[in-house]
């Protein structure tokens, strides 16, 4: 198939051809699949040693990487991560169908694994006016008949982490230093050293370390400090409560079906989920952030948000109640966001996810980013058995990936200011709303997972040959 068609296929060869034949003859053949386990550490070739790949940080981005990469047999993949345990902070995030499509090149089965975690299909998430003149009037539901979903961020992960080997997984691993690879020398990898004194080398280095990661002062050098992560201009507070909870307080209406519902005010918003199977009710408060607070929180008190929200009505008085009705205080968090990364690779080192991108949460597309990167990354790298191939490979990453990614943070810092009513043109009317949002979903979801990922291969080859 491959030789007939090449690793770009024809209109007629993807007509003949179901994608996913295409793809998989893709890796079958660039990556010389065998039939060991894919974590079976021996070399699959005494005369060629397995590519070593560390991927740093053990959150969703680099455990769904991980769950791809350790089937690849040619590489010998490690996951390691600061904390004592692999664990999320967060309460829900949201999967669209484009998500999921992504995810299904990552995992054997996106559908047990989502169950498994308790995922819940969203019937639409429908937004409302809540504030001003317009005050409950509906605006619209996006994503109606998509089958969006909302899972809880430490169920996935456990799902995520269940089938990947003990031995590759390496907790209370800080990341200290990296030193490049020096071409020439007999042992060419990057050594890396860890915070507890141990040192160990790769031949590639994928950064999943988050927002403030270590790996992306590494990638960006002296530009790290010019395009740290900073405050999009908003900050919000979550909780989680018991859908009985949520009923009495909220009122039953809200739940008839399992929504994810979004009121857009004056300089805020309000939105709630559910999750864990229908059990529980996510609750989140958003607000403009004109300042940015010491260590990017600020102290909320119950009293202040009732003031902030005088005259939204009852949902957002139900919502403020639920929100403090857990022990201990509740904060808001600036929301942090990359406002532009000039590189995501520096030689074999590479970033994904937040590391590489962080964007606001206004449009839920925070880890649906990370899977297609991952996607991106695990088809690039089963087509390098070469340690100086895997520096094109992160660059052709780089070239499909980082206008895309931008395009989404920028996206989704605006609708933020939709959202709060702090475009002006638009405002808080409903009608205005209507028009404005839609297309700012289409262009997320009509990504073509395949093509994107021929895309990449197409890079590779043409970087490649240049050489």
């Amino acid at each position: 198939l491959i030789l007939t068609h090449g690793a770009k296929p024809s209109r007629e060869a993807k007509t003949r051809y179901h994608p996913k034949i295409l793809d998989l003859a893709v890796l079958l053949i660039s990556a010389n699949y065998g039939r060991r386990q894919p974590w079976d550490s021996r070399d699959m070739d005494t005369a060629k040693p397995r590519l070593r790949v560390a991927i740093i940080g053990g959150g969703i981005g680099g455990a769904a990487m991980a769950n791809a990469m350790m089937q690849i047999p040619h590489l010998d993949t490690h996951l390691f991560e600061a904390a004592p345990d692999f664990s999320e902070r967060g309460a829900a995030l949201g999967l669209g169908s484009n998500h999921r499509r992504a995810l299904a090149y990552l995992l054997s089965s996106v559908d047990e694994t989502l169950a498994k975690a308790g995922a819940v299909p969203m019937a639409s998430t429908r937004i409302m006016i809540g504030s001003g003149p317009q005050a409950g009037r509906l605006v619209l539901d996006l994503g109606a008949g998509s089958e969006d979903m909302v899972v809880h961020r430490a169920a996935l992960l456990r799902e995520l982490m269940a089938s990947l080997p003990s031995e590759r997984l390496h907790p209370s691993k800080k990341l200290h230093a990296i030193e490049a690879a020096v071409p020439g020398h007999q042992v060419d990898r990057m050594r890396l050293t860890f915070d507890d004194g141990t040192v160990d080398c790769f031949d590639a280095v994928i950064g999943a370390d988050g927002v403030f990661g270590f790996v992306r002062t590494y990638v960006l050098g002296e530009a790290a400090s010019r395009c740290a992560a900073e405050s999009a201009g908003f900050w919000d507070c979550r909780n989680v409560v018991s859908m009985d909870k949520a009923k009495a307080v909220l009122g039953t209406e809200y739940f008839d079906q399992d929504r994810q519902y979004g009121w857009a005010g004056d300089g805020a918003f309000i939105l709630h989920d559910v999750l864990d199977n229908g059990a529980m009710v996510q609750c989140v408060i958003s607000a403009v952030e004109t300042e940015v607070p010491d260590g990017r929180r600020t102290l909320l008190t119950k009293e202040a948000l009732k003031a902030r929200f005088k005259g939204w009505g009852h949902v957002s008085e139900a919502m403020i109640d639920l929100s403090f009705d857990q022990p201990g205080q509740l904060y808001g968090y600036s929301e942090m966001e990359h406002k532009f990364t000039p590189a995501y690779h520096n030689g074999r080192v590479c970033l994904m996810g937040d590391a590489a991108h962080a964007t606001t949460p206004w449009q839920g597309a925070g880890a649906g980013l990370a899977f297609e990167d991952a996607m991106v990354l695990t088809v690039l790298l089963s087509s390098v058995s070469c340690p100086d191939d895997l520096a094109l490979a992160f660059e052709a990453y780089d070239a499909v990936r980082r206008p895309r990614c931008q395009r989404v943070i920028d996206s989704s810092r605006a609708v933020g200011r939709i959202f709060c009513g702090q475009n002006h043109e638009i405002g808080l009317d409903a009608d205005k709303m209507r028009e404005t949002l839609p297309p700012r979903w289409e262009f997320l979801a009509s990504l073509n997972m395949y093509e994107h990922r021929m895309e990449a291969l197409c890079k590779l080859k043409e970087m490649m040959a240049r050489r």
